[in-house]
């Protein structure tokens, strides 16, 4: 039964006697890789056990309460579930149908470029309409554009499908399919962009959520640009009473199949011996023994800390991780305002503010020096997305706000303690708050003199909770590079090792929702797996 108080506790806290000495598979990380590969499992007969480090489970979807104020950590808004499409049936799959999803309004996301403003329309040929009628010359650049989305979808689909362990026949039938991808695969968003418009601010409005994946499009890959793109273009959606219903719907679920999920459960090392994994070795002391691991906990954070560096450099993973890079931190800036949202005329679009439509050069600026215009800006307002908000919360509202920042900014405070790092830090934190502050206030005016309440998190909040080594926010960096990597997949070359989460996959909630299921397959195999996946998308 989950221990649950809300927002602030999901699962049950770990203690060595009350742990089972039977577990099919043991589950490092309660994001959403590590609860879909959990759910699954779990539905198909396995002992399943999550481990989490932090007090609560969920990963990027947990929330957090302060001062009577939830906050979301991760999840501003989703796509695609507005319909029965596949990621919609997974989710509610996970969720066991039991989180309900608020359209937000058609113009879901506005982009606030200089001195303009573009707003992003719900809707294929509503958003065609609308890029159309801020740019009229550009009309055959938007239609390859949405072509290009449309076979970025396909070629997904097969890239997806090639890091499930197969059968043989089927295994080979992908590689052939593989070594046919279309050339933009492997490209920069800014390259693919660029062959089909020359006008600077078109390309600026069409990359105007760059933001969703951490890279300016000279260094994404088109793929996920495209990927993202797709994913909103019939809107966003939030989940009624906030993110943190995910994590609780899918935990109980896992916990009526049988399935344990343990908070403060911190794992020191994985323990593999000659013939492979036997175990974790717990930060207590405790040892929790199993022939069966997955890891959530990301790639960098796996072979870097959690495997002997004498087992990484057999299996060849030293190298593997010189090919790829840890995706940039951010800042978190959360405001608890006195107000009804929609008395005070807070949106429930977001709202992006970029300095120019330069992406790439407002992020160099930025990059080189600290004092520069942020290159991006996010402003989220969740109670005004949720429906249910001022029920339980008359008179409250919140606002959310996002900005990057590197990890080597924070660093020298890395080996202090979370709420005892000093006052220089907290300094630090209040003067990047005003800086936030300042841009939120220009386009957020009316809440002066009704902010309450202000939190500030940076990377190494992220650190601390989330257990990013880097702060990381969207795991590895997606770039070109990245999606070449073979290597990137469930199966690892440690027998009974496996990994699951954004990075094997890309990116957000569905991206990792996605990566637990490859993960659950792969182990499962494809015979026993194949009747509940006809299920799923079977459903409505």
């Amino acid at each position: 039964m989950t221990e649950n108080k809300g927002p602030a506790h999901i699962g049950v806290r770990y203690r060595p006697k009350r742990i089972k000495s039977n577990y099919d598979v043991v589950i490092i990380g309660s994001g959403m890789g590590g609860l879909t590969t959990a759910s699954l499992l779990a539905d198909m007969g396995w002992r399943v056990a999550v481990l989490e480090q932090h007090y609560t489970a969920g990963g990027y979807t947990h929330s957090y309460e302060k001062d009577g104020y939830v906050f979301d950590v991760g999840v501003h808004y989703i796509g695609d579930m507005g319909a029965p499409t596949m990621s919609r049936r997974f989710m509610d799959y996970v969720t066991d149908g039991k989180v309900q999803w608020a359209p937000m309004p058609q113009a879901y996301d506005r982009f606030v470029i200089g001195a303009r403003h573009f707003d992003m329309l719900a809707g294929r040929d509503a958003f065609r309409a609308q890029l159309l009628h801020y740019f009229p010359d550009e009309e055959k650049a938007i239609d390859r554009y949405l072509q290009l989305l449309q076979e970025a979808g396909r070629a997904m689909s097969i890239y997806t499908l090639g890091k499930v362990s197969l059968p043989r026949p089927l295994s080979w039938g992908c590689r052939i399919l593989q070594s046919r991808l279309p050339d933009f695969f492997f490209r920069t968003t800014r390259e693919v962009l660029q062959e089909l418009s020359s006008n600077p601010e078109f390309l600026a409005v069409l990359t105007g959520q760059y933001g969703d994946n951490g890279l300016p499009p000279g260094k994404s890959a088109f793929l996920i640009h495209a990927l993202i793109a797709r994913h909103y273009l019939f809107g966003g959606f939030y989940p009624e009473g906030g993110s943190w219903q995910i994590a609780q719907a899918a935990v109980a679920k896992i916990q009526a199949k049988g399935g344990d999920v343990w908070t403060y459960a911190r794992v020191d090392r994985i323990d593999v011996g000659e013939r492979g994994v036997r175990g974790v070795h717990m930060a207590d002391g405790s040892y929790i023994p199993c022939s069966k691991v997955v890891s959530g906990a990301g790639v960098q954070n796996t072979f870097n800390h959690l495997i002997s560096p004498e087992i990484v450099q057999k299996s060849g993973y030293d190298r593997e991780l010189e090919q790829v890079r840890p995706s940039i931190a951010h800042l978190g800036l959360y405001l608890g305002i006195e107000g009804d949202g929609a008395e005070l005329g807070l949106p429930q679009q977001n709202l992006w503010i970029y300095p120019s439509a330069d992406h790439d050069l407002s992020t160099e600026r930025f990059l080189e020096n600290p004092e520069a215009d942020f290159p991006v800006v996010y402003i989220s307002f969740p109670s005004r997305k949720d429906p249910h908000w001022q029920q339980t919360h008359p008179g409250q509202s919140t606002v959310e706000v996002v900005a990057p920042a590197p990890y080597a900014w924070f660093e020298r405070w890395k080996d202090t303690v979370w709420g005892k790092r000093g006052e220089d830090y907290e300094s630090c934190k209040a003067a990047w708050a005003e800086r936030l502050m300042q841009v939120v206030y220009q386009h957020v005016p009316q809440i002066k003199g009704k902010v309450r309440l202000m939190d500030v998190s940076t990377p190494l909040s992220t650190e601390w909770f989330a257990g990013w080594s880097r702060g990381e926010l969207y795991g590895l960096d997606h770039d070109p590079q990245r999606f070449r990597q073979d290597w990137l997949r469930p199966e690892t070359r440690i027998p009974g090792l496996w990994l699951t989460g954004q990075d094997i996959l890309s990116c957000g909630v569905v991206g990792a929702m996605m990566s637990g299921v490859m993960t659950a397959v792969s182990m499962a195999g494809t015979g026993k797996s194949l009747p509940i996946l006809r299920r799923i998308m079977r459903s409505s």
